[in-house]
């Protein structure tokens, strides 16, 4: 059987299949034009078998790109020349935007939670709102549309975070990387960590704006309330409460995988490739590593209100405890839970590649 190849070709795997009752002398592949390889062959006359060959190509999208025709028939099919990578971040944007807009009412929810004592003063007898209660204040005092009320800013953030979020990863791994060249557990541990921390930093101003619109009365637009903030407390007001933002991201990886890595080693092998395992041992760790950094969120969430008492970590722990007891620490967990744990395990997979 001949075989043929011009010489820019990199790969060819020639295999026999046998084909019952298959008569045909010769197969002559069609191949698109621009491609790298020409190939020809041919089957034993009259033979039950048939030889295939399969060409790995360098740059095998060009096969697939759309002609003028195509494009002007099918306008979608524009999306076939978008870079692999590109289309792979802008389907996670879309996504991620998607899911923020579902469970901005459990965040709005959450936030009401977190912050009503400190936003109606120390004079207040109601220390704190209960779940429903929250639920039925929005709804009593401004409609529908107000359980996605300061929502825009966080879809907004979405793209900048984890555009600069894969970015720093990319150059936290090679800096965690071992002598070997090797990337260990602990140095993607530590690489998510510091870019997770990086995204944060970035994009931080925005996760204020989401506050303020969420839980100030009355209805203001981003920009109003961004240059309200810059006249009437300066550009530092930008990033209150980002300490404890920072601080909490390195415990809240490392509880996650382990407490996940940990949980599924304990099983029987035989139960630890299964999905419904990963599912649960997922919401298991996530549930532990929210209990274990909550309080961190509940501070700086109190520390992004205007007029805040609160000046540092230390400060926040202590004033919150004194004022509403340790349960003071975890208001708003219930809406919390319901909205990222059953999440949080697969994102955390994805962006340390485990």
């Amino acid at each position: 059987m001949p075989i043929s190849a011009s010489p820019t070709e990199e790969r060819a795997t020639l295999s026999w299949r046998k084909i019952p009752h298959f008569k045909y002398d010769a197969v002559q592949p069609r191949l698109r034009r621009n491609t790298t390889t020409t190939l020809t062959f041919a089957t034993a006359t009259g033979g039950s078998k048939f030889a295939s060959v399969s060409v790995a190509e360098p740059k095998l999208h060009h096969d697939f790109m759309p002609t003028p025709s195509q494009l002007f028939k099918n306008p979608l099919a524009a999306f076939a020349i978008v870079p692999r990578d590109a289309a792979l971040f802008s389907a996670g944007a879309i996504a991620g935007a998607a899911a923020k807009t579902v469970t901005a009412p459990l965040d709005r929810i959450k936030l009401l939670m977190q912050t009503h004592g400190v936003r109606l003063g120390q004079d207040s007898a109601k220390k704190a709102i209960s779940f429903i209660e929250a639920i039925a204040v929005i709804g009593k005092e401004e409609g529908i549309q107000g359980y996605w009320k300061g929502n825009l800013p966080q879809v907004i953030r979405v793209v900048p975070y984890s555009a600069v979020q894969l970015f720093a990863y990319e150059i936290y791994k090679k800096i965690f990387k071992g002598e070997n060249g090797e990337l260990s557990v602990a140095g993607r541990l530590a690489a998510g960590a510091f870019a997770g921390m990086t995204s944060t930093f970035i994009t931080y101003p925005l996760d204020v704006l989401r506050l303020r619109l969420a839980v100030e009365p009355g209805y203001r637009t981003m920009s109003e309330v961004a240059l309200s903030m810059l006249r009437e407390e300066g550009f530092a007001s930008f990033y209150r409460g980002l300490g404890p933002s920072l601080i909490a991201i390195a415990p809240y990886i490392a509880v996650n995988f382990c407490v996940f890595d940990l949980l599924k080693k304990s099983l029987p092998e035989k139960y630890q490739k299964r999905t419904e395992t990963s599912i649960l041992t997922a919401v298991l760790s996530a549930s532990l590593a929210t209990l274990t950094c909550y309080p961190l969120d509940t501070v700086r969430r109190q520390m992004q209100l205007k007029g805040t008492p609160y000046k540092t970590v230390l400060d926040a722990l202590s004033g919150i405890v004194a004022r509403d007891g340790v349960a003071g620490l975890y208001r708003g967990f219930v809406p919390n839970a319901l909205k990222s744990l059953p999440n949080s395990r697969f994102l955390l997979s994805a962006e340390l590649g485990l």
